[in-house]
């Protein structure tokens, strides 16, 4: 059976975050908040700031996601 390739696409705007804790692996995924290329000069510095930092995966999308990146 040949080997499952990676989708770039999700691969390049995706991270996974791996812990390894007593034999078990948890895995997070990172994404950096949409939104921030530009127009940013019209938003509050509240946004401006919020948009700065990454956000976790929620668990309902992290089995299609793990299904796209087989090397996790």
């Amino acid at each position: 059976m040949p080997k499952m390739k990676t989708r770039k696409s999700v691969s390049g705007r995706l991270k996974l975050k791996i812990k390894r804790k007593n034999g078990k692996k948890t895995v997070s995924i990172i994404k950096k908040q949409d939104g921030q290329d530009h127009f940013n000069a019209r938003e509050s510095g509240k946004v401006r700031r919020n948009k700065r930092t990454d956000n976790t995966m929620s668990d309902a999308h992290k089995k299609t996601i793990m299904r796209s990146m087989p090397y996790a």
